[in-house]
Formats: C-alpha cells, structure tokens, sequence
C-alpha cells in the first residue's frame, strides 16, 4: 500500500486504475487494504472540482462530457470522468461502454475515464464513488467529472459528493411544471438544455426560457449567490456555450470558496459519508452472523406464507440484537 499510494500521489494512471479496482473489490482483506490506502493518501491535501452530471437517458451526458472534457484538457487542465453504467437486475452485469462513446477524450493525455457498474446502488451512483474521487484528487486531477446512471428525479446522491451539480436536459423535455418539482431539480446548480443546434436550436432556447422562469419560483438557497441556479443552452456536438457553462461553473465555485461554503458543504458531506458507512457496516455484520442469518430466513418464509406481517417479523430481528 506504501508504494501504491507513492505511485498514485505522483499521478501514475496505472497505479490509479489499479487502487479504483481496490475499492471496488467487496472482499473484506480487499476493503481493508483499501481503507489503509485511502488514509494513506489523505495527507496529499489536494482539492479538485467535483462535478456531478446528471440527466435522462439519451439526452446525452456522454457526448457532453466528451466535447467538455476535450476543451478542459485543452486548457492545460487534468480531468477524471467516473461513469457509471446500469448493472442488470438479472444477471448484475454492466455493460461499461462509456469510454467507447468518448473515444477522443480516452485518447488525451490529461484525461483519465473509469466506468465503474452501479451494482444495484440507488440514487444514481456506485457505492465507492466518493472513494474513487478522492483516489482522483489524489492524483492530481484538477477537475472530476461524475456521470451518473441517468434515472430520473430522485437521482441526488451525486450531490452528497460532489462541489457542483449539473443537471443535463433535452430541448421540449418538459415545461416550467418540472423546473419547480422537488427532489433532482432543487438540487441542480446548473441547468443545461443541450442539443441546442440545427433544429433543435429554437426550440432549446424556449425550453431555458421555461426553466429560467420556473427556477426563480424555487426558494433562493443559502450556498448560491443571487443569480443561481440558472438555465443555459448548450451544444455537445457543435460546442456552442461549453465556455460559458464552464465560466459560471467556476464562478459559482469561487463565490462558494469565498462565502466559506465551500468548506461547509465538503465537511457535511464527509459526516454524511460516515454515517453511511457505519449503516453499512452494520448490516454487513448482521448477515455475517449465522444465528441472524437463520433466524432472518425462517422469518421471511413465515413472512412469505402469510404467518407473520414484515414490521413484525423485522422487530423480532431487532430484538435478537438488543
């Protein structure tokens, strides 16, 4: 783990794939070593910008992370993409094709792209995202760049971990009705309507319209100064309005640094986190326990056939552990 977090800290991708692999592994000594070499990194000090993509199928997040990628890169800066792709309900496969779809990205020598399978995790992200950023900033990587699964409205966990989240949408998607419902849009600090060209252009500028207007009905958030969040048109394929996406992105970052929100926000974050892993480590104990284990399959038989209702047959298990 010494070398590995060497290797990582001098900005080896090698070394970087190989410990994004570590804290993927399930296997206990694989998690132990893999916490060993987060908080051996954890010294390092450094600070990317966190951005979290989110949007609907096909409305097309990885074109977009390509085309702004490129124009990062170009820039003199390093990016990290963490995608990650659907697992299958069935067989738990994923298919991990986003580096296919950003060939020139893959291809530059300051990008680093890791799909990484959600493995049923809900809200959009895998479990060991937040790890695997970290892992980036580590390395050096000036911006990370999280591309979630794309499910939909309650697709939020992204913002537990990221500085600013970004939420993608398509030209005619909806109407000032969806700007103003809870959950994904109240969390968005950027709205961006892509596929603003050739046809669609028009139709693109009506549809920031709609949600310029419906985002002023929101109730103005502490953390964002008067103008945010806002709506923008922008264009993956022909690259209109990336730079001023990226303006505002770092304007709004530097206000947040400057206001001391930034700061805030990343500390809430790192006690949400612990308290998930606490949750988790919990039941991940209780399923080690075989007399546990036995007495929550008998349940769910008798739960099953109808003998016992769930919240009791649950509270006998929480009693068990009193």
């Amino acid at each position: 783990m010494d070398d590995l977090a060497k290797r990582i800290a001098a900005g080896d991708r090698r070394a970087l794939a190989r410990a994004v692999t570590l804290v993927e592994s399930t296997r206990a000594d694989h998690r132990g070593q893999a916490t060993a070499l987060l908080e051996k990194l954890r010294g390092t000090g450094r600070q990317a910008l966190r951005i979290g993509l989110s949007g609907t199928p096909g409305v097309g997040k990885s074109t977009f992370i390509e085309a702004f990628g490129m124009k990062l890169t170009e820039a003199g800066l390093k990016v990290a993409v963490l995608a990650v792709d659907p697992s299958s309900a069935r067989s738990g496969g994923s298919i991990l094709g986003d580096k296919t779809r950003m060939e020139r990205l893959s291809r530059a020598p300051g990008a680093f792209i890791r799909p990484s399978p959600s493995s049923a995790a809900l809200g959009g992200v895998a479990r060991r995202t937040r790890e695997a950023v970290a892992l980036c900033e580590a390395a050096g990587f000036d911006v990370v760049l999280i591309e979630t699964v794309g499910v939909g409205q309650s697709e939020t966990m992204v913002a537990q971990m990221c500085d600013l989240f970004v939420l993608l949408l398509a030209p005619a998607g909806g109407d000032e009705l969806q700007g103003v419902k809870r959950g994904i849009m109240e969390m968005a600090d950027l709205i961006l309507i892509n596929k603003a060209d050739g046809d669609l252009k028009a139709t693109a500028t009506r549809t920031v319209a709609d949600y310029a207007g419906a985002l002023r009905l929101l109730r103005k958030r502490p953390q964002d100064p008067e103008d945010f969040p806002k709506a923008l048109a922008v264009s993956a394929v022909e690259g209109g309005g990336l730079d001023t996406a990226w303006d505002e992105m770092q304007a709004l970052a530097a206000w947040r640094k400057d206001q001391t929100w930034w700061d805030r926000a990343r500390a809430a974050q790192a006690a949400h986190w612990f308290r998930e892993e606490v949750q988790n480590g919990l039941l991940a104990r209780l399923h080690e326990d075989a007399d546990i284990r036995s007495m929550m399959g008998a349940l769910a038989d008798e739960v099953a056939a109808g003998a016992q209702t769930p919240d009791a047959a649950a509270a006998a298990v929480l009693d068990k552990l009193r």
